[in-house]
């Protein structure tokens, strides 16, 4: 195992926290509902759709993680402005912590934000995401609906390499200086089916240089290799499930999973990922799990 030379920041958002060096922290899921062609919608555009199962989804995460012990936070996907207010009315309501608002265009994240300015909730919300090509009507009003939380993505198209992904962090930070947000989770971004590997140490050196949150929707490299070939369920899980732990044992302190329904597969094998890493690190290191919830204390019982 390993410890990082910078001191590390542990930012708490709504009660979850999340950072820190190896075994201090589990890893933070996010899983994603409301997403592009997601069941449970009846209607994308207005914001329609079937209550009952989305609150058995989000019942059943919060189920998995009080098993495991990985705090959970619910990315709430919506692809149109008019829409955003419902879902967001709904999981404010039904959950408990934080939440992220993951817009698809820059004009649904811009209503997301100002309604949750308008509805109090900024402490609660991850604005998802920022990127370096975010505009200045994006960021005005991010830092008028007082969030001070968000997902910076370093994402450089130009150079989409492990350092390329890297060159690009120093602009976020202004950027997040800009939208005055305090709570910095990087996003090493995945653009292509073997990233896992360059995310996960990307993970590594923005936690080695900056000391900042970090980690990835290494999910997405699975589902890109899975359009290409087809895979039947268990090769895709398996797949993800190895991706996933990659990027942990690199440092990763949250993961963007997927859809929820994923949770079944992803916490279990996240949680005996972080298990590991806390015991080898508290042998090598001493240690101590920050949380009496710590899958080392759970996973095993």
């Amino acid at each position: 195992m390993f410890r990082f030379s910078k001191e590390q920041k542990i930012f708490d958002i709504a009660g979850v926290k999340i950072g820190g060096q190896p075994g201090e922290l589990p890893t933070a899921m996010i899983g994603s509902i409301f997403y592009h062609k997601h069941k449970i919608l009846y209607n994308e555009k207005t914001g329609e759709f079937d209550k009952q199962k989305a609150e058995e989804l989000l019942m059943k995460e919060k189920e998995i993680s009080d098993e495991t012990g990985n705090p959970r936070i619910v990315d709430v996907c919506c692809g149109w402005p008019q829409a955003f207010e419902k879902f967001i009315d709904f999981i404010a309501d039904v959950i408990e912590g934080p939440f992220s608002i993951d817009g698809v265009t820059a004009d649904a994240r811009i209503a997301g934000a100002k309604y949750v300015g308008e509805a109090g909730l900024s402490e609660r919300v991850i604005y998802n995401s920022i990127t370096p090509e975010t505009r200045e009507n994006e960021i005005s009003a991010i830092k008028e609906a007082k969030i001070k939380s968000a997902i910076f993505l370093t994402l450089n198209a130009k150079r989409p390499t492990l350092s390329g992904r890297l060159q690009v962090l120093d602009d976020l930070l202004i950027i997040a200086q800009k939208a005055e947000i305090e709570n910095i989770l990087v996003d090493t971004c995945v653009l292509d089916i073997p990233d896992p590997g360059p995310v996960s140490k990307a993970i590594y050196y923005v936690k080695e240089e900056y000391g900042l949150p970090a980690g990835a929707g290494i999910h997405n490299a699975i589902d890109m290799w899975r359009k290409r070939r087809k895979k039947d369920p268990t090769k895709y899980m398996l797949a993800s499930a190895v991706a996933n732990v990659t990027s942990i044992i690199l440092g990763a302190n949250f993961l963007l999973y997927g859809p929820i329904e994923n949770a079944g597969i992803a916490y279990p094998t996240c949680a005996l990922a972080d298990a590991y890493i806390a015991y080898a690190a508290r042998q090598e290191y001493g240690t101590k799990p920050l949380t009496t919830n710590h899958p080392l204390f759970r996973i095993f019982r």
